[in-house]
This record gives structure tokens, C-alpha cells and sequence, in this order.
């Protein structure tokens, strides 16, 4: 019998890799205990990457949601980890080193025990700091090396990284391959070097599906030493996502490894659940795309949550490049032409902005430069006149230290811009910054939060904070999730009418009691601004007043708990008795 290999369920990406959205707490909450009941899990995958961000466009507290995740794992012995991205931390750009730091603090006290440091550039300058702000806070830093598949990228590089972060500490080391194109031979001769120079250190793998090579690179790392998998599962395994459990486990069983058992009635049950939560709301925001796998991505090289984006801004732009060729009397580019001549853009810019391995927020960058030199050769003018300037700072060394050398003309091309190259610590462009925000929160009265978590998450993402703190997050959502379901009608086949007519159908009319004006805003206590789509009313709740013709202010209440689908008076509108002044659905989508 051969070594045990123990499985991770990254719950948390199998959601990202797949749409915009992740689940609400308490989908989260109960969906938890049918996953610990499949008994297989070692670890679980709870939060990290944009599952902060996602839980304040709700307009919902991510502190809770992660404290509420984690709880039932840790009653339940199963570790729980997250994924952070090194310098940046959280978000896609910088975070000062006070802020960092303080990360650990709170994720350790709400329950994390480790956490998935990579940087997208593999610069140790940005991974170190974090192992040791990890260790600190009493989490467990599981140092990442991100994989890609180029000239730089072998196993000799990765190997050196590696020396370098058990040397500062790390305990583990993940193998993130983002995009799935790490060739199975090479990581398995990667895990083979790094058990040999570091027998005690742990690797876990973790491989996206999306170019169909996920299988045979887990089963090389297997072979060759890992010790934990990351796994998918049904309803969101495969595609651009990851491997699912069972799959993986049947293979690595045949081949001798001792590997959990799989509940399979709470697996079904687990299953079910996710099933659910994309049914309810979640699948309005899916790509369909992402679960398809793709060997395109092997010629690319771009990770498979990217397509999606991809995809729409390719749709965005083709009718415009049409129309660039048309003026020109050339022949139209279908969709597909302009996805593969996309790809070979990829596929020439990457070596030539130095071979950053393409994983947030890298990624974003390449394919970015990308799409701009497509749009402007279909101009007939030259590449590389629109670059960001985040892309810029990742040319001039800001983010840290490139894999490969840059090409003479984007060198050129700085030089021509009067930029500077830096090789400085990267850390250093951005001074501490909790200070600033302590100052907010005690000017707006706002709690730090238990164990300064509520000062975390407006260091973190000041922005969306702020929105989810004003409840502009919470309406602007809500608006979207409208939005994206009279879309789904539409695309169904249903007119704009008839749209309307099967939300009436679910909602209920508000009467007006009397003739009179519709107001939203009066000089009572009642409505301070017109209801919108979306918008949810109490059933006690004043919905709006009816200025009578002899002078008075008739109160119309919904009496029931329900959101507004269709507003039909606006302010000032004259309405009879009995006349419909908007639709609330009484079902509440969002409890």
C-alpha cells in the first residue's frame, strides 16, 4: 500500500472559477454540515480571494460569513484554509504591510487556521513578509508557487523558490497550477526535488481542469510525493474548474493509495445543495463557458476563470472591429476567429512583457495589453499604444521582479514615456495606512469590530466597504439580480411585455385606497425617496401616501413583507381608487 493522500475541497474557487458570485452565509451555513458528513475532507477551502469583496457587494458583512463557514469545520476537526495573494493580499492591487499583518490577526481569531500565500509573480520579496505575519498570528503559511508553462519556468526555478520560502519558514508549499497547463511530467519531477532537499515540508496540489491535463498532473504529483489534493465536486467539478472527488479518488485507489471513503448519501445531498444555491440566484451570474473544458487554453495559457470575462469582452468588441473591417471592405471576423486571433496575441505578448506567470492579477494585465494591440491591428496602427497603469507598474518592476527579460521595445517604449524601472522592495511604495483609517472610523462612529475586524475590512476594501456601510451595495445588487433575471426571461424568448406580465403574476398589485397624487416624499415620517426595483418594504411599512383632494395625507401600506418588481405611478401622478400603483413580490429572494 502506498502513501496516504488526504483531499481539500476548495468550496470557496469552485464558485469563483465559475461566476461572479459565492453563496451567502447562509446558504454557507447549511450547506457545511453535509459536507463535513461526506467524511473525505482533510481540509476545506472557506474564503480568501474575492470572497470579501463578494460578501460587500451583497451588502453583507464578510466577517460574519467567515466566522460562521468556519465554525462548523473546526467543531468538526477539518482544517480550514484561505487564499491570499501576498503583497496584495485580498485585493488586486498593493496593501501596506500594517494592513497585511493585521489580516492574520483577524483570520486566525475568526477561525482560519492557514492560509495560501502566492504572489503572481513568484517574487519571494512579497511571499516572505506574509509567511512571517502568518506565523505570528498563529496561522499555518502554506507557501505557493504559481505554475505555468514556459522557457523560464522549469523545475530548477520553481525548486530555488521553494528553497527560499521553507528557508523563511513555510511549513507547506502549494503547487497553484491556475490555469491547469503545468505539464504532468514536470510536476511531478518539481514535487519529486522539493520532498528530496525537504522531506518534512507538506505539498498540495492544486490543478484547474480547464485544458484536460488535471488527472495525469495529480497522479504524477502523487507518485512523486504530494501529500494533499485539491478536489471539486457536482455540480461545479470539471470544466475550468477542478476535478471531482470521486474521480480522483476511484484513480489514486486503483493505484495504491490509501484515500478516504466518500459518503455518497451526503455527497448527493452536498450536491443538491450547490444544485440549489445556483438555482436560486447565483446561476443568473455563471458563465456557461466555464464548464466546458478546452485544450485552446494549453496555446493561451490563461487560467479558466479568466474565460469568462474574456469572452464578454470579446463580445463587446466584435461588432466594433466588424464595422472597423467593413469601412475597409474586408471580410467580417466570426467570434471564433477573434477568440483564436486573441489568443495568438496572448500567446506573443506574454514572453515579450517578461513570462509573468498569469494568475491574478497578472493575468488580467496580459490579456488586457492583448485586446487593445487586437483592436488597434485591426485599425492598422501599431501595438502597444494603450497600456494600463497597472500594467505599467508590473513592467517597471513595482509589483517585483519579472520571470524573463522584457523586450527591447517595451524598454524602449518606457524610456520614450520618461518611466523609471525599479528593483526596490515593492512593499516600500506603500507606507502603513491604519492610522488613516482608525481617524474614519472613529469620525463616522463606526465599531473597530470584534478583534479589529471591522477595522480590517475597511483597509482592505475601503471602497466597498463604505457601499456596504450606506447600503448603496445592498440596493445596487439587488438592482443587478433583477437585472440579470429579466435578462434570463429575455433570452428565453420572452418579450418585454410578457416579461413584465410573469412578474406580475408572482407579485402583489399596491392599491390605491383613494383618488388622489402618489407622493414619495412628504414633510411625516413615511418614504424618503421613490421605491425602486428591488427595493424591500416591511409589512408594516408606510410604501408611499396619497394626497387626498381635500388636503390629506392617506398612508398606503404593502401589509406584507416584500420587494418591489414594477413601480407604475411616479411622484405626482394622479390615481384613481382601485388603480395599481406598483408590484411587490411577497416571496423575499434575499432573506
Amino acid at each position: 500500500m502506498k502513501k496516504e493522500i488526504k483531499f481539500s475541497l476548495v468550496y470557496r474557487d469552485m464558485w469563483q472559477s465559475s461566476g461572479k458570485y459565492q453563496p451567502r452565509v447562509d446558504q454557507l451555513v447549511r450547506v457545511a454540515p453535509s459536507i463535513i458528513d461526506m467524511g473525505c475532507f482533510a481540509r476545506v477551502e472557506t474564503n480568501g480571494g474575492a470572497f470579501e469583496q463578494v460578501n460587500l457587494l451583497y451588502g453583507e458583512n464578510p466577517n460574519k460569513a467567515v466566522r460562521a463557514f468556519t465554525k462548523p469545520f473546526h467543531e468538526a476537526g477539518i482544517q480550514t484554509h484561505m487564499l491570499d495573494r501576498g503583497l496584495n493580499a485580498l485585493r488586486m492591487y498593493p496593501v501596506p504591510a500594517d494592513v497585511r499583518r493585521l489580516m492574520y490577526r483577524v483570520k486566525h481569531a475568526q477561525g482560519v487556521d492557514i492560509t495560501r500565500i502566492f504572489c503572481g509573480l513568484n517574487e519571494t520579496r512579497n511571499i516572505i513578509p506574509s509567511i512571517k505575519y502568518a506565523l505570528e498570528a498563529g496561522m499555518i503559511p502554506q507557501a505557493t508557487l504559481c505554475i505555468t508553462y514556459s522557457p523560464v519556468h522549469t523545475v530548477e526555478y520553481y525548486a530555488a523558490i521553494a528553497d527560499k520560502l521553507v528557508e523563511a519558514g513555510a511549513p507547506e508549499i502549494c503547487l497553484k497550477d491556475m490555469a491547469g497547463i503545468g505539464r504532468p511530467g514536470m510536476l511531478g519531477r518539481l514535487t519529486k526535488t522539493i520532498k528530496e532537499r525537504h522531506p518534512q515540508v507538506l505539498i498540495q496540489y492544486h490543478g484547474h481542469s480547464g485544458p484536460g491535463l488535471s488527472m495525469a498532473s495529480i497522479l504524477e504529483v502523487c507518485e512523486a510525493g504530494a501529500d494533499i489534493i485539491d478536489v471539486a465536486m457536482e455540480p461545479m467539478s470539471w470544466g475550468k474548474v477542478h476535478p471531482d472527488v470521486i474521480s480522483v479518488q476511484a484513480m489514486l485507489k486503483d493505484k495504491g493509495f490509501q484515500v478516504p471513503d466518500i459518503n455518497m448519501k451526503a455527497y448527493m445531498h452536498t450536491r443538491a445543495l450547490t444544485q440549489e444555491f445556483i438555482d436560486d440566484f447565483l446561476g443568473y451570474f455563471m458563465d456557461p463557458t466555464n464548464k466546458h473544458m478546452s485544450s485552446l487554453l494549453l496555446k493561451c495559457g490563461l487560467p479558466g476563470g479568466m474565460m469568462g470575462s474574456m469572452m464578454a469582452d470579446l463580445k463587446g468588441v466584435h461588432s466594433g472591429i466588424n464595422l472597423i473591417l467593413k469601412s475597409k471592405g474586408q471580410e467580417p471576423m466570426s467570434l471564433d476567429d477573434l477568440l483564436v486571433m486573441l489568443f495568438d496575441e496572448v500567446e506573443y505578448v506574454w514572453p515579450k512583457l517578461g513570462y509573468p506567470p498569469l494568475v491574478t492579477p497578472f493575468s488580467q494585465y496580459v490579456k488586457n495589453v492583448a485586446l487593445m494591440n487586437v483592436m488597434q491591428l485591426v485599425k492598422g496602427e501599431e501595438r502597444w499604444t494603450m497600456i494600463d497603469n497597472h500594467t505599467w507598474d508590473m513592467i517597471l518592476g513595482k509589483s517585483g521582479r519579472l520571470p524573463g527579460p522584457l523586450a527591447p521595445e517595451i524598454i524602449e517604449l518606457a524610456k520614450a514615456k520618461g518611466y523609471e524601472f525599479t528593483d526596490a522592495d515593492p512593499q516600500a511604495n506603500y507606507p502603513d495606512a491604519l492610522d488613516t483609517y482608525r481617524k474614519e472610523m472613529d469620525e463616522n462612529g463606526w465599531d473597530y469590530g470584534e478583534d479589529d475586524e471591522e477595522l480590517f475590512e475597511l483597509a482592505m476594501h475601503d471602497r466597498q466597504y463604505r457601499d456596504y456601510k450606506s447600503g448603496v451595495a445592498k440596493k445596487r445588487f439587488e438592482e443587478e439580480l433583477m437585472r440579470a433575471k429579466d435578462a434570463a426571461m429575455a433570452k428565453g424568448g420572452l418579450s418585454e411585455e410578457e416579461i413584465k406580465k410573469l412578474k406580475r403574476a408572482k407579485a402583489d398589485p399596491i392599491i390605491a385606497p383613494s383618488r388622489g397624487q402618489v407622493l414619495w416624499e412628504v414633510s411625516v415620517d413615511g418614504p424618503s425617496s421613490a421605491p425602486f426595483v428591488g427595493r424591500k418594504y416591511q409589512h408594516d411599512e408606510v410604501f408611499c401616501y396619497i394626497s387626498t383632494p381635500w388636503g390629506e395625507y392617506e398612508p398606503v401600506y404593502t401589509g406584507f413583507t416584500g420587494r418591489v418588481v414594477e413601480v407604475c405611478a411616479r411622484q405626482g401622478n394622479v390615481v384613481n381608487k382601485g388603480e395599481t400603483i406598483a408590484y411587490v413580490q411577497r416571496s423575499d429572494i434575499f432573506a
